[in-house]
């Protein structure tokens, strides 16, 4: 009988995609990192508990070509700066990704709030323009000119703190109690410029960044960089405490609090 690819895999074949998977090498993007501050008010409004607000509002737009073998890849965040207990670190509020193998293993093992989108950094001579958009809105766009280089910094370690869960088969609540899930990423950088210009917020309805304003830039830099990255769940957290921010992962959150209806087939592709 002919293979049939539906089929179990062999522990054999599980074991060399694991062993081909630990072994890529550095996976380097040319991105644009645009911080702001924001009103406090705002932070604290989006972040679920138990994440608490830091000392400054401050908010954070990664907008990055990476070069996968093979393809390359948009990748995109919106964050805002939060802390869980003495931890600080980054709590992504949207994720746009390119291509969907890019959003599987993000979203499914870690839980971060990925979704398909367009990413474009594009550089002529010094000037720069980096923007994420969805449905046809380019709901962050940072533009400006490369004003020299930086010094590069040292190796770090970053934290971004996201929600994994499963929305329940009934329509209400989850199928089991959310967990908190950090993610640590070890950040090299091998090129860094300054970058002087403007970060522009567009109204969109599905990614409503807009909320977060630009009060003060902090910093605008282009770089080259490669991380890699390991969650682990630190803690279960209230689903009732979690269910009023779920809005934030789905651009129809009615898709999955809505019912079928009786006697269908429930199916929601």
């Amino acid at each position: 009988m002919a293979r049939v690819r539906y089929g179990a895999r062999t522990d054999a074949e599980i074991a060399a995609a694991r062993a081909k998977s630990s072994k890529l090498p550095d996976i380097w993007s040319t991105g644009v990192v645009a911080v702001w501050e924001t009103d406090p008010d705002v932070v604290a409004a989006v972040l679920p508990p138990p994440l608490k607000p830091t000392e400054r509002p401050l908010v954070r737009a990664n907008i990055s070509q990476v070069d996968l073998p093979g393809y390359p890849l948009g990748a995109g965040s919106v964050a805002v700066a939060a802390a869980h207990g003495e931890q600080e670190g980054w709590y992504p509020l949207v994720m746009p990704m390119t291509h969907e193998r890019a959003l599987v293993g993000g979203r499914e093992v870690f839980g971060e709030p990925k979704k398909l989108g367009e990413v474009a950094v594009e550089r002529d001579g010094l000037v720069v323009r980096a923007s994420l958009a969805r449905h046809g809105i380019a709901f962050v766009e940072v533009r400006g000119a490369v004003s020299g280089p930086l010094p590069l910094p040292e190796p770090a370690e970053k934290t971004d703190f996201y929600f994994k869960f499963l929305p329940g088969v009934d329509g209400t609540g989850f199928d089991a109690d959310p967990v908190l899930v950090h993610c640590v990423r070890n950040e090299k950088v091998r090129k860094l410029e300054q970058v002087t210009g403007d970060i522009v917020l567009r109204e969109s309805m599905y990614d409503p960044v807009a909320d977060l304003p630009v009060r003060r830039i902090v910093e605008i830099t282009l770089g080259e960089k490669t991380t890699d990255q390991k969650g682990r769940v630190v803690e279960r957290v209230s689903a009732q405490a979690l269910l009023p921010y779920i809005h934030q992962r789905y651009d129809d959150p009615q898709q999955i609090l809505d019912l079928p209806p009786e006697g269908s087939a429930g199916g929601r592709g």
